[in-house]
């Protein structure tokens, strides 16, 4: 059984809620009907229930009566959660006619929702920017307690078994925080070695990579990653973790060994933490495109409860393996 498969075996023996806010998008409808007939969530729908239960007739999709279909507009919870949202922002001076004219948008309600513990989890983005998923989310679910940075991992599946973990790799960030500083640095550390115990079910081996290796070079930024890597050991002193090494002395035996003998990460490192986003993206997009490279993510980490945000040019599939994906970090969150 492969990695994909044991997620989807973990979300269908304990199924978690997971609400998808773009009931409108026709991939999002799709992968619904498919993770509803697969056994792998319960779904909520948020969108006019007449209009998606028009578009699952036309579409073929025989499970989306099954879900949970809410109409934001009109549902009965508009008041309890425009009360709940005055509380939580009553320092930003939002009021109640402001809220309820934000429970309007499906993503600001899925993430009521899910505050209010009526889902576990969201998967959003086939038909919306990044930033408009994660602003309400930030606002209302806001992060895990002693994390104040999200960021984004990606699990990447090489062809040459030889590096992480018979070929799998965990990369961060990848994906949201452009330039974090080395108590941030060291908070992605710590949330990607929970989402690679979570959902990439490895024990977590984490290099702190830079263009230095244990003060081969001198700058600033080799600092940053150094101070980084000791932050993280304080947040989490039970993880294996080093730094600053290069990326092959991460990754190859051999020159781990030369570049940084007695570490116990050197040479055997199955995650990756990049020292910024530019570097982390550049990565893992090349390894995707030059080693074909399976890349699966982004996978939203540090928030409260899993929200996570779909590429728009995603696939149905795509939406299926991030919603089983979700069911499990809902679960290592419990």
């Amino acid at each position: 059984m492969n990695l994909i498969e044991s997620i989807k075996q973990n979300a269908r023996q304990n199924k978690q809620r997971i609400v998808l806010p773009e009931g409108h998008e026709e991939r999002t409808l799709r992968a619904a009907d498919i993770v509803i007939q697969d056994g792998l969530a319960h779904i909520t729908i948020l969108g006019n229930r007449n209009d998606v239960l028009k578009k699952a007739k036309e579409f073929s999709l025989k499970n989306l009566e099954r879900a949970d279909i809410i109409d934001p507009k009109t549902s009965d919870r508009r008041e309890e959660y425009a009360n709940l949202m005055v509380e939580l922002r009553k320092s930003k001076g939002l009021v109640k006619s402001e809220a309820l004219e934000l429970l309007n948008n499906p993503l600001y309600y899925s993430t009521v929702m899910i505050k209010n513990g009526d889902a576990d989890g969201e998967v959003a983005g086939a038909d919306n920017a990044t930033g408009d998923v994660l602003r309400p989310a930030f606002q209302f679910v806001k992060t895990l307690p002693g994390i104040t940075v999200v960021s984004g991992a990606f699990l990447m599946f090489m062809k040459d078994k030889e590096f992480g973990d018979d070929g799998l790799m965990v990369f961060a960030d990848c994906a949201v925080h452009p330039d974090p500083n080395e108590n941030e640095l060291a908070e992605i550390a710590v949330a990607t070695a929970k989402t690679t115990k979570a959902i990439a079910l490895m024990e977590p081996r984490i290099a702190m990579l830079s263009f230095s290796t244990k003060g081969s070079a001198q700058h600033e930024l080799v600092d940053k990653v150094v101070k980084a890597t000791e932050i993280a050991k304080t947040m989490n002193p039970g993880l294996k973790i080093d730094g600053e090494l290069q990326a092959d002395a991460a990754i190859i035996a051999s020159v781990g060994l030369k570049k940084a003998p007695g570490s116990e990460i050197a040479g055997k490192a199955n995650v990756l933490i990049f020292p910024n986003l530019e570097s982390g993206n550049i990565a893992y997009k090349l390894v995707q495109r030059l080693a074909h490279a399976e890349a699966i993510g982004p996978v939203l980490q540090g928030m409260a409860a899993p929200i996570n945000d779909l590429s728009r040019g995603c696939s149905v599939n795509d939406i299926v393996d991030l919603i089983a994906i979700t069911a499990n970090q809902a679960m290592g969150k419990e």
